[in-house]
């Protein structure tokens, strides 16, 4: 596993801007994400659990318009998982920060303690958390 505390005290960089996502449904979470993509700014997306079909995330196109990082992680709450899946996820994308990150959440029941969690030490020095979206 990454040392984020390596990262850390490396020197300081600026903190990544991170939205946490949240919907009903993994399409809904994935169009709202799309949307807000910009062409040619590094980003990672980290999404909780499988599409429902014919996600807004898949860029066929060559060259691609957006600079995404699409990562998949198995189902299940963050939170109550010890948050070991994403730390594990977090720490590597870490590795080379993109310019912005977007964590899709299959349910938002725990998102309070997630924000906490992510709040804390070390992330608080390596994201800057926006406010939640809600697709």
């Amino acid at each position: 596993m990454t040392d984020v505390n390596a990262t850390v005290a490396a020197g300081p960089r600026a903190p990544v801007p991170t939205w946490l996502v949240t919907g009903p449904r993994a399409g809904a979470r994935e169009t709202a994400i799309a949307a807000l993509l910009q062409p040619g700014v590094p980003s990672a997306i980290i999404l909780e659990g499988l599409s429902d079909g014919g996600s807004a995330l898949v860029f066929e196109d060559s060259p691609p318009k957006y600079a995404a990082n699409v990562i998949r992680i198995a189902p299940g709450c963050l939170h109550c998982s010890g948050n070991l899946v994403l730390r594990v996820t977090l720490n590597r994308v870490l590795r080379r920060p993109p310019a912005q990150l977007y964590i899709s959440l299959a349910s938002a029941e725990h998102l309070a303690l997630l924000r906490e969690w992510l709040s804390g030490p070390p992330y608080d020095a390596l994201l800057a958390l926006q406010p939640d979206i809600a697709a």
